[in-house]
């Protein structure tokens, strides 16, 4: 078979099926209605598998396999690349991640971020350091908070430049749990 004789039997294939799939659904007591995406009823496919799949079948390698059933298992994510423990004479230690990170911020400590890091407190009472007149975005309620601001709990801060940070309140003895995403210091 030629290539063209293999594409007009695919389209004729997929053009049948789509015909008949559009003739027998009305004919289906709920079936859209009870399939969830992901299940055998309904499989979730990826592009690319789809676009592997037409190559294969056009370049004469073998029948179509049955498309992966996609699951609702976590992804794993790479672990934070982090530079070795900073010892008592040198500077703290920049770790990065592209996942977010828990990170305890005990009292006395401060949570610097890097430019473009997110930091979301999650337990504590933190309040936002800056150097300069503008603050730290923060991105659930949409307005700007400036320095010495109480950083406000599960809500998205948004760190467009580096050297700004949060610190646990004056008066806490418990810290911060907070997730980060991005380059951080710990101080």
């Amino acid at each position: 078979m030629n290539k063209i004789t293999k594409i007009s039997a695919l389209t004729a294939v997929l053009g049948i099926t789509l015909v008949a799939g559009s003739i027998m659904n009305p004919f289906a007591e709920g079936a859209s209605v009870g399939s969830q995406p992901g299940t055998a009823d309904d499989p979730v496919v990826t592009k690319s598998y789809v676009d592997q799949q037409i190559q294969k079948a056009l370049q004469g390698g073998g029948t179509v396999t049955q498309a992966p059933v996609a699951t609702a298992t976590p992804a794993t994510t790479a672990a934070p690349s982090k530079t070795p423990t900073p010892g008592p004479s040198s500077t703290p230690a920049q770790i990065t991640s592209t996942a977010y990170v828990i990170v305890d911020v005990k009292p006395g400590q401060t949570l610097i971020a890097g430019a473009g890091a997110e930091f979301i407190v999650r337990a504590g009472k933190a309040v936002i350091t800056t150097q300069d007149s503008n603050g730290v975005g923060d991105l659930t309620d949409g307005v700007d908070l400036a320095n010495g601001t109480a950083a406000p709990t599960n809500h998205l801060l948004s760190f467009p430049r580096e050297g700004r940070g949060i610190t646990v309140q004056d008066g806490q003895t418990l810290g911060l749990v907070v997730m980060v995403r991005g380059t951080y210091t710990l101080k």
